[in-house]
């Protein structure tokens, strides 16, 4: 089977660093079911073209250890699995392609989030033709689909199952390979691998800033997995966005005003803090639907904020609520979609930024990547970082002894545990850290939520 990508953007040959694999070798990788081989039929300043051919052994597959699957038994020798794009391919990518598909390129790291003038092509696919339209058209691909003849001497036979898919689009590497991650398996109605619950990590992974969003979501992640109905259901709730700001659990009518109010002390008490700081710019990083940006330009004279998030559904209720503000106020405020784990040249240059219940939505092992983007790249003068307090969750009477208060918070930290985060980011990164309680104190719990001050120390 074969995928090619070419790049037409000026210095196209770029796509070699990003794919960390040189135009002028052949690349080989062993893999458990055949050999990858990466080439380049064409490598020249305005035209790049790679080619990740993958060699799939089925008789091996056959012979090895929980080959024999039953059903039709020459059917295991006797399959299109050696040719047409399926989950062989998307397990090939993330072998040989591995680097480029997390993001990163080590020499040329400002070519990571570049957009590309990119043409894909997948000579042989199955699948029919409104699947690959629903599924590539909503991401900004365009799509051109080519029937194959079920046999090219009989052309009377009419059209086969296979056809060949070339998609076009401007984005950066990573995010295509990630789609292509995604879909390619759940075009795949036969996954030569079994599928877990740990398929969820890497579909979410690999879906992170796109999946959520997709029109077709749910029919993605049912066929990603199989149509197991126990890992769809966990996909799908950890993929639901979350459309209210507020963190905190669902209560009775009187403590849900008092939850509204500890959402908007928190709020107000950021916009307080980054108003005292007196900045001309400041950027709030997992902005959602824009309620620290709308203070920000309402209540301040701060000439210059910026709100970034994953979510492109977020950005659309926040850039609605902007628009119905005085010209003079919405001017001052831009929205961009974009993820805190990866370099972005859009945040540096500000004097503050703000994450405002944001990082207990990332994976801990995701935290590091935060960092590095926010404090090492972006650096701005102050940092304001607030958390739940997870002391404090035994007070909301509506919640499981253990819970966390919101379906997609992947952690809550006790205020020792953030004061340990905290201090140690400060410490990597020359920074001073202030803790602050955000919220009405009890006396042995503390406060519903925590806040973090960094200062760079010049």
């Amino acid at each position: 089977m074969l995928l090619s990508l070419t790049n037409r953007t000026p210095d196209a040959t770029d796509l070699g660093h990003l794919l960390h694999k040189h135009p002028a070798r052949v690349h080989e990788t062993t893999l458990p079911f055949g050999t990858a081989t990466v080439f380049y039929p064409r490598a020249e300043e305005n035209e790049c073209t790679a080619v990740l051919s993958v060699d799939v052994d089925p008789v091996g597959l056959v012979r090895s250890t929980g080959g024999r699957q039953g059903g039709w038994s020459l059917g295991q020798y006797v399959n299109d699995r050696p040719y047409t794009a399926s989950s062989f391919l998307a397990t090939a990518l993330s072998r040989t392609f591995g680097t480029a598909l997390n993001g990163r390129c080590t020499k040329r790291p400002e070519l990571v989030d570049r957009p590309l003038d990119l043409e894909l092509i997948l000579p042989v696919i199955q699948a029919p033709d409104e699947l690959l339209q629903r599924f590539f058209a909503p991401l900004g691909y365009s799509v051109e689909i080519t029937r194959l003849p079920l046999e090219p001497a009989f052309p009377d036979w009419g059209e086969g199952r296979h056809a060949t898919l070339r998609l076009r689009a401007e984005k950066p590497l990573h995010q295509v390979l990630r789609h292509l991650f995604v879909l390619i398996p759940a075009l795949d109605r036969d996954k030569h691998y079994w599928v877990g619950r740990e398929e969820i990590d890497k579909l979410l992974a690999k879906g992170e800033g796109w999946l959520g969003d997709h029109p077709e979501c749910e029919w993605i992640v049912r066929r990603y997995l199989k149509y197991q109905q126990r890992l769809t259901h966990e996909a799908l709730d950890r993929l639901a966005p979350e459309i209210d700001d507020s963190d905190e659990p669902d209560e009775p009518p009187a403590e849900k005003e008092r939850r509204v109010s500890l959402h908007e002390q928190r709020l107000d008490a950021v916009a307080a803090r980054l108003e005292a700081m007196q900045p001309q710019s400041v950027v709030d990083l997992g902005c959602g639907e824009g309620k620290l940006v709308r203070r920000l330009v309402k209540h301040t004279a701060i000439p210059r904020v910026l709100g970034m998030d994953v979510s492109s559904r977020a950005l659309g209720i926040a850039r609605d609520k902007l628009d119905r503000l005085p010209a003079s106020k919405r001017d001052r405020a831009q929205l961009v979609l974009g993820s805190l784990i990866y370099r972005d040249s859009r945040l540096a240059g500000f004097d503050a930024a703000a994450l405002v219940e944001v990082i207990e939505h990332l994976d801990p092992d995701r935290l590091e990547a935060l960092e590095q983007v926010v404090f090492a790249h972006a650096a701005p003068r102050h940092v304001l970082v607030t958390t739940p307090n997870r002391e404090y969750n035994v007070l909301f009477e509506n919640m499981a002894p253990g819970a966390l208060r919101h379906a997609d918070h992947r952690f809550e930290w006790t205020r020792a545990e953030f004061e340990t985060w905290a201090r140690q980011v400060a410490a990597d990164h020359g920074y001073e850290v202030a803790l602050e309680p955000l919220g009405e104190e009890h006396p042995d719990h503390g406060a519903p939520s925590q806040m973090a001050v960094f200062r760079r120390v010049d």
